[in-house]
C-alpha cells in the first residue's frame, strides 16, 4: 500500500512539473535553437540558442528593430527569426538590396536581366497594414522574409529574442556567456 502512495506522489509531482514547464514555455520564456544564414552576423548559422520572451507574443509592445520569432505566413508550422523593419502604417521599399544593386550597376550590363524592372519588386513600395509588421533578415542576400511572403500578422508573432549564446556542446553551456540581442534600429 505504501508503494502505491509513493508512486502516486511521484506521478503527481511529475504532472505538476510538466504543467508548470508548459505554462512557462507558452507564456513567459522559451529556449530555442536557430539555424540558417538569414540573421548573420547577429546569430550564428548553427548552434546558436536563443531566449524568446513570450510576453511579446501576438506583437505586444514590439518596436521597430526588435528581433522576433514568428510563424511563417506561407507555412505556419515553421518558425522564422527576423528583424522588424516596418510597423503598421509605414511605407516600405520592398527590396532595397536589389534597388541599390540596380542603381550601382558596377559596370554590369546584365543587372537588368537578373532584376528585370517588369518582374522585380526592387522599385515597388507597400504600406504595412494595421495589425501587421514587415520583417527582414539581417543578411538580406540569404533571407526569405517579407520581401518574399509579404507582411506578417501580429497574431503570428511568438515572442521577441532577448538573448542568444553559441553552444557547441554541453560543456559550452557552462563556459559561454549569453549575449544580449540589441535593437539595432537607429532613428535618423
Amino acid at each position: 500500500m505504501n508503494h502505491i502512495y509513493s508512486a502516486g506522489k511521484i506521478l503527481s509531482y511529475t504532472v505538476r512539473t510538466v504543467a508548470a514547464l508548459h505554462v512557462i514555455s507558452s507564456h513567459l520564456v522559451e529556449v530555442s535553437d536557430t539555424t540558417g544564414e538569414s540573421m548573420l552576423p547577429t546569430l550564428a548559422v548553427v548552434n546558436d540558442s536563443a531566449v524568446v520572451d513570450k510576453r511579446y507574443k501576438f506583437g505586444r509592445n514590439i518596436e521597430m528593430g526588435d528581433l522576433i520569432v514568428a510563424r511563417k505566413p506561407t507555412d505556419p508550422a515553421s518558425l522564422v527569426t527576423k528583424r522588424v523593419t516596418g510597423m503598421p502604417g509605414d511605407i516600405i521599399l520592398i527590396d532595397p538590396s536589389k534597388n541599390s544593386l540596380a542603381r550601382a550597376g558596377n559596370g554590369r550590363s546584365d543587372l537588368r536581366e537578373i532584376y528585370p524592372s517588369d518582374s522585380s519588386n526592387y522599385d515597388n513600395y507597400v504600406i504595412v497594414p494595421e495589425g501587421h509588421v514587415w520583417v527582414t533578415g539581417d543578411n538580406l542576400n540569404a533571407s526569405l522574409d517579407s520581401r518574399t511572403y509579404s507582411v506578417v500578422p501580429l497574431a503570428m508573432i511568438e515572442g521577441k529574442l532577448t538573448y542568444a549564446w553559441y553552444l557547441t556542446g554541453f560543456l559550452s553551456m557552462l563556459t559561454s556567456v549569453p549575449r544580449r540581442i540589441a535593437n539595432t534600429f537607429v532613428e535618423e
